[in-house]
């Protein structure tokens, strides 16, 4: 047990959903719905929405109350580095390259990563996303003593592109 966690936190603990400020409504939902495939799942109002994946009741949350209109933050400040939308299997992964492909999305970067393989880029308000899959536990690269040993190499898109057949 680590000094920095003297009692860990429940193993049942997740991430329910990210909320996202955004300059344009319609735009976001191109973007999360049209692009990535989320389904729209509740618009409140004209200043807000939520979208999901599976019939969830919202994974993503966007609202331009306080970003209509607005620019993204310069560099150099703090916030949101990106948010990890994981995918079920590396299969699943490749059709969203597809999918960003289709669109000419471009991006940022793709790493293998030993414990999953991800995609980076960008949102029309310029906020990071990666979109990964997982690799099974019993793969994930760990030291001698037991530590993940994560790296990042590159990822073969190719090869991904492949799986989604």
């Amino acid at each position: 047990m680590s000094t920095l966690t003297p009692r860990p936190i429940d193993a049942g603990v997740r991430i329910g959903h990210v909320h996202l400020k955004v300059a344009d409504l319609d735009r976001a939902l191109a973007f999360y719905c049209g692009v990535l495939g989320f389904e729209l799942t509740q618009r409140h109002g004209p200043g807000a929405a939520f979208v999901s994946a599976g019939g969830y009741h919202h994974h993503i949350g966007l609202n331009t109350w306080e970003s209509q209109g607005g620019t993204p933050p310069p560099r150099g400040t703090t916030g949101l580095y990106h948010v990890a939308i994981v995918y079920p299997t590396r299969a699943a992964l490749g059709d969203a390259l597809r999918r960003l492909i289709a669109a000419g999305v471009a991006l940022d970067g793709a790493s293998d990563h030993g414990v999953s393989e991800a995609l980076y880029l960008r949102d029309p308000d310029q906020n990071g996303v990666e979109l990964y899959w997982d690799r099974p536990e019993a793969e994930w690269p760990r030291n001698d003593s037991g530590m993940l040993a994560m790296v990042t190499q590159r990822l073969d898109l190719a090869s991904l592109l492949d799986a989604a057949r």
